[in-house]
């Protein structure tokens, strides 16, 4: 099996390890391949789902200051943060894939009575996986995501044209370093600090292949292959519409508008919502003091149903 090595395994910038202090786990999955992830913490868990180009270190904060109280686990997607990047020979780069290595994760782990937290692809993903798993999923917490098919950007679409995508997402790591100019509303939140973290995984050509091929797996037509996981994951949201949710959303965002949080409004009325006009893509680095102690009060308000 030909595989990229893993060059970040515990050697992280000190800078970026004082900001992400855990020493994760190795979970294998498909073909013997590293899936990174968080266990921090006791209590009921908080499984935390990143998107692209994020890893793990985008719910740090988050896992400070709910893990005295809940359990968190929080994986890096194949290809992010400091899981494994298998060449497109051992490992498939699609939505499904994404769901099955979850699902593993949650039956390896036996995790129970989970409140799943999704951002960006963490929505499809995490939509995906509740509809799996209907008897292990309780409550839902949305940042700026989605899980059915919406507008794309032209400039995302422009990261999918051959050669140009490669040249701009993989050489020149574009898709990466374009989040802090297009992510946040308010750029000072964009520190030195902040930099490093996000870029710390994604420091060569290789290791962006999964930053690539995220953005390759949006369906832009029923010819292509996550068109359908997409439209079923759609088609079963409505099913979902029982349990808690909250929506939490940054209205700057360029790409998950708000458009997107509507969507889900409608299929979920009586969703709890808070939005902020001047918070973009990146709600969770912008918006953190707010946002920690509406999530304390939605959990405490939403306790898990007993047998």
């Amino acid at each position: 099996m030909t595989r990229l090595p893993l060059p970040y395994d515990k050697k992280l910038d000190p800078a970026v390890r004082e900001e992400y202090p855990w020493q994760g786990r190795y979970l294998r999955v498909g073909d013997n391949i590293r899936m990174h992830y968080l266990d921090v913490g006791r209590g009921e868990t908080l499984l935390m789902l990143h998107g692209n180009p994020t890893w793990s270190f985008y719910y740090r904060n988050l896992v400070k200051a709910l893990s005295d109280e809940y359990r968190c686990v929080v994986p890096d997607h194949i290809g992010c943060g400091l899981s494994d990047r298998p060449s497109d020979d051992d490992y498939g780069y699609r939505l499904v894939d994404r769901m099955d290595n979850v699902g593993q994760l949650i039956e390896a782990m036996d995790l129970q009575d989970i409140t799943l937290i999704v951002h960006d692809w963490g929505g499809a993903i995490g939509m995906g996986t509740a509809l799996r798993y209907p008897e292990r999923v309780k409550r839902l917490i949305l940042f700026n995501t989605a899980a059915f098919q919406g507008p794309v950007p032209q400039s995302i679409q422009m990261c999918m044209w051959p050669m140009w995508g490669d040249f701009v997402v993989r050489g020149l790591n574009g898709f990466v370093r374009a989040g802090f100019v297009r992510g946040f509303a308010d750029r000072s939140n964009v520190t030195k600090g902040l930099k490093k973290g996000y870029l710390a995984p994604y420091d060569s050509w290789g290791n962006r292949i999964a930053v690539h091929r995220f953005v390759q797996d949006i369906p832009m037509d029923e010819s292509h292959p996550t068109w359908n996981t997409i439209q079923a994951i759609d088609n079963g949201l409505e099913s979902l519409a029982k349990l808690p949710q909250l929506l939490m959303w940054g209205d700057d965002d360029f790409c998950f508008t708000t458009e997107f949080r509507k969507r889900f409004e409608a299929k979920w009325p009586d969703a709890e919502v808070h939005a902020w006009p001047d918070a973009g893509h990146f709600v969770l680095e912008e918006k953190l003091d707010e946002i920690v102690p509406l999530i304390k009060d939605f959990l405490a308000r939403n306790p898990m149903e007993r047998s």
